[in-house]
């Protein structure tokens, strides 16, 4: 068994994510909404949780990034 567990992504985690890689700069939650084509209050919780497990990061106010850990979590 393996020691480390990897944090369950459901398909809006991923989708947010990927969104966040091809933007490929600091983005607000609305941005990433068109993209994904979610409501941004959805993206908002969503960036909330990912940001608390390390996947994304905020580099200034209201403006998001995937991780290093991030981008290996949408590889799997």
């Amino acid at each position: 068994m393996s020691t480390t567990s990897e944090p369950k992504l459901d398909d809006n985690d991923k989708a947010i994510l990927k969104a966040l890689k091809e933007l490929g700069q600091p983005s607000g939650c609305s941005d990433v909404a068109k993209k994904t084509n979610l409501k941004t209050q959805q993206v908002t919780a969503k960036v909330r949780k990912l940001k608390t497990l390390g996947l994304v990061e905020s580099p200034q106010s209201g403006k998001y990034v995937i991780t290093a850990k991030g981008e290996e979590a949408i590889k799997q």
